[in-house]
């Protein structure tokens, strides 16, 4: 098997676009698919500062590596959740990633912040753990940024993660979701910072095969507290039909995309008020971060 643009022997098949690339040109493949995705959606200009939130996972840190190699000026943000082993992994990859490229990493510890863990703080507040910690993840995110100075937060959900999380919302008809499901968050003219996600084009199998080919290590295992959630039920239907008709979930979120102004022509409300507390964006007197806080306090 040879490579489609080369004719060198390839090192990876591309069903979806039937075809195949060698190792150097599936990397310049993978980069104009990523600076695609941030020109189409307009997430950031060229040399604006980037605050990249880095899980330890693959997505994120091949994000990052990405970003770093066309130019970008960034910063690393890892969250330990203080989910045991898992998390000591997954912080020891960001800080081998960073250190070995000379990047500046912020480091912030749930343990230390609050004395327990995001499995703990789910459980004082009798909160399903992957909710808990994705309220405290969009709070430290924004926090974070706007204290350091980001207008920008770029996170690594990818295609499957998109498209997955579309069919869940199309499924349960989440109608007030499917309004905000978009690759850039609005900042509301600068009042928060922007996230944007610049690998909704690139599906799980092609962002592994590029961590493997650059050498990029990472935690292999799914976080613990994820098992049965839905999201893999929903990556599971898509990926049979992937299999069975090659480039499916890509039509199927760019679709969406393509649709979602003529579905929802209504203006999307903002949110406009700023938490009492926090001053972080919220519906309501309070913020869901603080909600969980006051809640944890009170346990």
């Amino acid at each position: 098997m040879k490579c489609r643009r080369c004719e060198k022997p390839a090192a990876i098949k591309m069903p979806r676009h039937n075809s195949a690339f060698c190792d150097l040109c599936f990397r310049d493949y993978l980069h104009k698919q990523v600076m695609k995705a941030i020109s189409d959606q307009r997430m950031f200009e060229d040399g604006q500062p980037i605050l990249v939130a880095v899980s330890g996972g693959k997505d994120s840190l091949v994000l990052w590596d990405i970003l770093i190699k066309r130019g970008y000026p960034t910063v690393g943000l890892h969250l330990n959740l203080g989910i045991g082993e898992y998390s000591r992994i997954s912080q020891a990859h960001v800080e081998k990633f960073a250190r070995s490229r000379d990047l500046e990493l912020i480091v912030q510890s749930y343990q230390d912040d609050y004395g327990l863990g995001v499995v703990d703080i789910a459980k004082e507040t009798a909160r399903p753990p992957c909710s808990a910690c994705g309220t405290m993840k969009r709070h430290h995110f924004n926090r974070i940024a706007m204290e350091k100075g980001f207008a920008v937060v770029a996170t690594g959900h990818n295609l499957d993660d998109e498209a997955a999380r579309l069919l869940g919302n199309l499924l349960n008809w989440q109608i007030p979701y499917l309004k905000k499901q978009m690759p850039v968050l609005s900042d509301e003219g600068g009042k928060w910072a922007r996230k944007v996600k610049p690998l909704y084009r690139l599906p799980e199998r092609e962002i592994a095969a590029y961590a493997v080919l650059n050498q990029i290590d990472y935690i292999i295992e799914e976080c613990p507290m994820s098992k049965g959630a839905k999201t893999f039920l929903y990556k599971e239907m898509l990926n049979r039909l992937e299999e069975n008709s090659p480039g499916s979930k890509l039509q199927f979120y760019l679709g969406f995309l393509k649709e979602r102004p003529s579905a929802f022509p209504q203006q999307i409300e903002a949110e406009t008020q700023r938490c009492a507390s926090c001053g972080q964006p919220c519906g309501g007197d309070l913020c869901g971060y603080c909600r969980l806080i006051q809640r944890v306090g009170a346990s």
